[in-house]
């Protein structure tokens, strides 16, 4: 059996900026995954990259702001796992564009969709002299603290009012 090399790489952006992490399969994905998210909300700002794993075995990039286009070509580069694509976005969140995302038919999996700090969970191997990578799994933030209370059930419920989630 092969040798497997686990690596755990950080996802290094601002602390405010959402992302999602995810598996395609085909070169088009990075012209449909910029379509999706114009569709979704216009006014969002982002940039998309994604590891092309044959021929080229290029990143190939699309996006509407320069920042976000440079910071997905950046960690997908950290990230080095084939077919693997990351959107970085401002002015919406995931859930505004998650579902048009994963329908996309080409789009096979997301790891994860998250504002929190995260690591990617990543093995590779030497298969004869050609290195390949792949996702395994994300931590995805912190530990929980416990089990809410009547006081977190409140805050929860205002928070969602307040940034107009919940009516």
């Amino acid at each position: 059996m092969e040798d497997i090399d686990l690596k755990l790489i950080k996802i290094n952006k601002p602390e405010d900026i959402n992302f999602i992490l995810g598996q395609t399969h085909f070169i088009k994905s990075v012209e449909d995954i910029y379509e999706a998210m114009v569709n979704s909300v216009p006014n969002g700002m982002f940039g998309v990259a994604f590891c092309e794993a044959s021929e080229a075995c290029k990143i190939r990039s699309e996006g509407n702001d320069k920042q976000m286009i440079k910071l997905a070509e950046k960690n997908a580069e950290a990230i080095g796992a084939g077919h693997s694509f990351i959107v970085f976005m401002k002015n919406c969140f995931p859930l505004n564009v998650l579902n048009a995302i994963k329908n996309i038919p080409e789009v096979c999996l997301i790891y994860c969709a998250t504002a929190n700090p995260t690591k990617v969970i990543v093995a590779e191997s030497d298969n004869g002299g050609e290195l390949g990578r792949a996702i395994l799994g994300v931590i995805d933030g912190f530990i929980p603290k416990g089990v809410e209370n009547k006081e977190d059930i409140s805050w929860r419920k205002k928070f969602l009012r307040d940034i107009k989630y919940k009516l």
